[in-house]
């Protein structure tokens, strides 16, 4: 079992560099599929769901509802290999 950190993926020309965590899907605990939906977040701009890049449990959330993130900042860690 491996510890990865989910950033925070580019969100495309028009959308800048930062986003707010609208709501998660998932909590701390919880086992979640590749290409989930793993949070929802919003811009200036849109509302926008992040997948999950690969399947595992969500160890922790690092950024709550609310909170502004930025393009490559870590947003959750996840443990893989089950």
């Amino acid at each position: 079992m491996a510890l990865k950190n989910v950033t925070l993926p580019e969100l495309g020309e028009n959308a800048g560099d930062k986003a707010k965590v609208s709501f998660w899907y998932v909590e701390p605990g919880e086992r979640i599929a590749a290409g989930d939906n793993l949070v929802q977040m919003l811009t200036d701009k849109a509302t926008f769901d992040v997948p999950c890049p690969e399947g595992g449990i969500i160890k922790e959330q690092k950024a709550g509802e609310g909170v502004e993130v930025h393009v490559g900042d870590v947003i959750c860690t996840l443990e893989t290999g089950h």
